[in-house]
This record gives structure tokens, sequence and C-alpha cells, in this order.
């Protein structure tokens, strides 16, 4: 036990060792700071993604209703003929 203490405590003094040490800790912690930051880069844009799909699906929706409106007017099979064709898309 002494031996292993001996042998930590020279590791310890020596200034080479622990500034070697010290420049694999701080480049793992770069490496990890700049994995978070792609992460979170990457989930802005599937953010974005969804929030875009999101507002083409409303307005294929407020489209669909202004053509619904405008076929309440018409005969059934006229009706049936526009909804088949909203249904299609």
């Amino acid at each position: 036990m002494a031996a292993l203490l001996s042998i930590l405590s020279a590791i310890i003094g020596n200034k080479v060792v622990m500034t070697v040490f010290a420049a694999v800790a701080g480049g793992i912690g770069l490496y990890v700071a700049g994995g978070i930051n792609r992460a979170k880069k990457e989930a802005v844009k599937q953010a974005e993604a969804k929030v875009a799909a999101a507002e083409d699906r409303l307005e294929m929706n407020r489209e669909a209703a202004a053509e619904g409106r405008k076929a309440a007017g018409m005969t059934d099979a006229a009706a049936r003929a526009e909804a088949e064709k909203w249904a299609k898309r």
C-alpha cells in the first residue's frame, strides 16, 4: 500500500505528467461540448422541419375547407367528384 501511495504521489508531483493529463481532460471536455452543440443544432433543424410540415398541413386543411364550402352548393354527384379530387391529394 505504501508503495502504491509513493508511486501515485510521484506521478502527481511530476509536472509533465500532470500537464499531459490536464490537456487530455480538456480535449475530452471540448469534444463532449462539441457533440452536445451538434446535437442541439440537429434538434433545431428537426423542429423547424416539423413546424414547416405542420404549416403545410394547416394550409391544405384550409384549402380543403374552402373547397368544401364551395362544393356545398353542388349536386351530390358534383360534390362527390370534388371530394374524390381532394382525397387523392
